[in-house]
């Protein structure tokens, strides 16, 4: 709990006995720790410099709590004063970074990161440093830890359908999570705010490396490489013991209403054309839209017609 402040366990279990007592000498406080006496003393030394505890002066050897009010909350007030000097120091960095990176020369546009800690630490940074969004291409499963976002940071992962099963359960359930499988991903990647992206590389035989991409020519096509491997895959929706994809495509039901809705008729005329009440059809087209993955009814007619749903012949005569 007092981590943020500087103490370690010990300390802090020193300081939390010492203020249950009020006041002890070292030894009765090792014994209620279960502590050597040394150990003991140099939490108190620790905890003294904090302004935490103090020697009393009535006594040698004996020690006395500060009062937690106000010796934490001067603590807590220099380490938010500290918190926004680095906000400052680190916005401050940014607008410089953004300003020589303005144009950035061509070596600094790809990083080669090696090691398996040096990768590891990288790729959370990428993912813990996003604003809007992280893309993922997963062509194995990840490890619980490896995919994960502040919260309010979208998550878009495609997974490929050999892996799922052996995907942990907490990166399917993140909040703020869409998930989509595909038979197969052509690659691993990662891309944070669509302008950092990350590339792992694959060879066997020697240490984990991959490459860090800022933006430029190569992000576009990584990022392209992304929305279109989206776009044809198939979402994945919870079910009871772990996730389970969405229908292939629309039922007959579902390319009648798709049909009339391009036709130009409005929900109530394709519900009575159909006998169908209001709410069911408007809660299949909703249910198209997630499967097509798309916001708006326009992106669903666009997806129906590329995905073959309805026909594209001219002159074809309407419902």
């Amino acid at each position: 709990m007092l981590g943020a402040i500087g103490l370690d366990a010990g300390q802090e279990s020193a300081y939390r006995a010492l203020v249950a007592l009020g006041a002890a000498e070292v030894a009765d406080l090792a014994h209620r720790l279960a502590l050597p006496e040394t150990d003991t003393e140099r939490a108190l030394r620790r905890l003294e410099q904090q302004g935490l505890a103090s020697r009393s002066s009535a006594r040698r050897g004996r020690w006395v709590a500060a009062p937690p009010g106000v010796a934490l909350g001067a603590l807590l007030t220099q380490q938010r004063q500290e918190l926004e000097r680095a906000e400052l120091a680190a916005a401050s960095l940014a607008q410089e970074y953004r300003a020589e990176a303005a144009e950035p020369a061509v070596h600094d546009l790809v990083e080669l990161v090696t090691g398996a800690g040096a990768v590891a630490h990288r790729f959370a940074q990428l993912q813990l440093g996003a604003v809007d969004e992280v893309c993922a291409l997963l062509t194995e499963p990840p490890h619980p830890d490896a995919v994960r976002t502040r919260p309010g940071v979208a998550l878009r992962v495609v997974i490929e359908r050999e892996t799922l099963a052996a995907t942990p359960s907490s990166v399917l359930s993140q909040r703020d999570a869409q998930l989509r499988v595909v038979d197969r991903v052509p690659g691993g990647l990662v891309v944070a705010d669509r302008s950092l992206g990350m590339v792992p590389l694959t060879a066997r035989s020697s240490e984990p490396a991959a490459l860090v991409v800022h933006g430029c020519g190569l992000l576009d096509a990584l990022v392209g490489l992304f929305d279109a491997v989206w776009r044809e895959a198939l979402p994945l929706r919870s079910a009871t013991g772990g996730f389970e994809e969405l229908a292939n495509g629309p039922d007959a039901t579902d390319l009648e209403i798709l049909s009339l809705l391009l036709a130009g008729m409005t929900d109530a005329r394709v519900a009575k054309r159909l006998d169908l009440g209001l709410r069911t059809v408007q809660r299949r087209v909703k249910g198209l839209m997630e499967l097509a993955g798309v916001t708006t009814r326009l992106q669903l007619g666009w997806h129906a017609y590329a995905r073959g749903w309805v026909s594209r012949e001219p002159g074809a005569p309407l419902p």
